[in-house]
């Protein structure tokens, strides 16, 4: 009887310990930044958002959704599902940006769009990203 609680014991430990490990990693949305991009700022101001928005538009909405709430109908199926992108541009920077849509994210469907988009075109991504509401 002692071994079965014993076993039932570790099996709970390990468990919780899984539970504990995953939520941090799902949440770690601010990931340490690659010195080639740490300290990037978006050289464009407020008047790129309308060039993004439309780049936003075909690219990123099917996923994260018009308003970039992480609700396209593409993203519905997604796990983990797409960032809500209104909430996520008040908590990082331009550099942690600029970074996640150039090079993607291991273990999601966020795809690299380095080589699809120009630098600039990711810029004015996030001119628009900055209009963003959550």
């Amino acid at each position: 009887m002692k071994k079965v609680l014993c076993v039932v014991g570790l099996l709970m430990l390990m468990g919780l310990a899984g539970c504990g490990s995953g939520q941090a990693n799902s949440s770690s949305s601010t990931d340490t930044i690659p010195a080639e991009y740490a300290g990037k700022t978006n050289p464009f101001g407020a008047e790129a958002a309308s060039a993004g928005a439309e780049i936003f538009k075909t690219n990123c909405a099917a996923c994260h959704g018009e308003t970039g709430h992480g609700d396209g109908p593409a993203g519905a199926s997604l796990v983990p599902a797409p960032k809500n992108l209104a909430e996520l541009q008040t908590q990082v920077g331009d550099d942690y940006l600029f970074w996640r849509i150039n090079t993607g994210k291991q273990g999601t469907s966020m795809v690299s769009w380095k080589g699809i988009l120009t630098e600039e075109q990711i810029w004015q991504i996030i001119s628009f990203l900055r209009t963003l509401k959550d």
